[in-house]
């Protein structure tokens, strides 16, 4: 288990440098009012695909090693249409944007929503390597395009160029997962009984993926805060600070993704095995580790990294480090209950940390600004998190204390990177 957590942190970690590069030039080249900007779309076509979930999400990984992959394929692709529509509707009625924003919106979404629904498809059925070449893959692509055009080719410097390279970004890698999917020994053929297949997958959508929604805005609520009582520039600054800290979430979730595809293929009930704690353990080591070295960097290297306005992105990431770390633990504790179809505890969760990012946004951001934030969604994680733990102790009798580093730990996980280089 050890050894696939670490080929999928490796992917993974190569995802967060390329999306890192993504940060880098949208902040370097627009400034903190185009990387604002971007924030701003990227979140709302993050919370459209949100609602996609509602039909799929992690209840395709579920369902695939109990289905045929094109049965689940169609209901999934309809209601993405759906949700796109509907949202981008939504968004053009409460915002106002300009007409290309919503269409861009609408298009890119979609997109990116047939692209999430294949690759959960493969990783159901343990395609871990093709998943992690697809998702690597779109965000090499999205880096590479936006450096073309910003920097090396046309250096065409606006925020529609991020919209552009987006579509070549996802529709590619797109393309590629069809062709991953044809060699899957399912037949392609229209399933007879298709409003039960529909019924059964959003039955387990439904409580399986509605922490995720509770999650998303817990994570990004404090951008709409920002908006109102500030400005773009202002989200900007914000954007950096929390794209850098999110990054290191690559560690728990490398391990976390790992323990749900084994607990759903092994429909196990107990508590976790010892080996698993032991990877848990060290996941959240090397979570801290992380986190203690990203804060270390001084502001004055922010600014020369990404510009001059970025630099008071570093008291975002002092008061977001607490959270982080915190987070880590929930990332793996949400997925041992997610495995076990206990939703209700990961959603009870999810609206206890909503409800605290709403009153501390509520009180914090008007006086405190984007710090304000920040602190909002430290208070957040640790609410969620404690009550998570709770629960887990009561499941499996292992509390707090069953994710702090042991001695031996730390000397079984250098035995064995020892005998993978040898």
């Amino acid at each position: 288990m050890l050894r696939r957590v670490a080929y999928n942190f490796a992917a993974r970690l190569s995802t967060a440098l390329l999306s890192f590069g993504v940060v880098w030039l949208t902040a370097r080249y627009l400034g903190a009012a185009g990387r604002g900007a971007v924030s701003l779309f990227v979140t709302d076509c993050a919370a459209l695909l949100l609602f996609i979930g509602l039909l799929g999400g992690s209840s395709l990984i579920y369902l695939a090693p109990r289905r045929n992959l094109w049965h689940l394929l169609l209901p999934a692709y309809g209601w993405a249409v759906v949700v796109c529509a509907a949202g981008t509707a939504v968004v053009g009625l409460l915002r106002q944007p300009a007409f290309a924003y919503l269409l861009h919106l609408g298009s890119l979404s979609l997109v990116q929503a047939f692209f999430s629904i294949n690759c959960a498809l493969l990783l159901g059925r343990r395609r871990e390597g093709s998943y992690n070449l697809l998702t690597a893959a779109q965000v090499a692509l999205l880096a590479g395009g936006l450096l073309l055009a910003f920097g090396l080719a046309v250096r065409w410097q606006a925020v529609s160029t991020y919209y552009y390279a987006s579509y070549v970004a996802f529709g590619l890698p797109l393309l590629l997962s069809f062709r991953l999917l044809l060699r899957l020994p399912d037949q392609l053929r229209l399933d007879l009984r298709l409003r039960a297949t529909t019924r059964e997958l959003a039955r387990h959508s439904r409580g399986a993926h509605f922490s995720n929604i509770l999650a998303f805005a817990n994570y990004r609520l404090s951008y709409y805060f920002v908006a109102y009582y500030a400005d773009a520039r202002a989200v900007g600054i914000l954007s950096v600070g929390v794209a850098l800290m999110e990054a290191l979430w690559l560690i728990p979730r490398s391990t976390a993704l790992v323990q749900y595809v084994d607990m759903v293929h092994t429909a196990g009930t107990g508590p976790l095995p010892t080996a698993a704690l032991r990877v848990a353990r060290l996941t959240i080591a090397g979570t801290l580790a992380a986190v203690l070295a990203l804060i270390g960097l001084p502001a004055e290297l922010l600014s020369r990294v990404f510009g001059a306005e970025f630099g008071a992105a570093r008291p975002v990431m002092l008061l977001l480090a607490p959270g982080v770390v915190v987070m880590a633990v929930q990332l793996l504790v949400s997925s041992y209950f997610a495995a076990l179809a206990r939703y209700r505890i990961n959603n009870t969760a999810a609206t206890l940390g909503l409800a605290v990012t709403l009153i501390a946004c509520a009180l914090l951001i008007p006086k405190l600004g984007i710090r304000g934030a920040a602190l909002a969604s430290t208070c957040s994680y640790v609410a969620s998190t404690s009550f998570l733990l709770w629960h887990f102790q009561r499941a499996t009798g292992s509390g707090f204390r069953a994710f702090l580093l042991r001695p031996d730990d730390v000397a079984h996980g250098w035995r064995l990177l020892r005998q993978r280089w040898r």
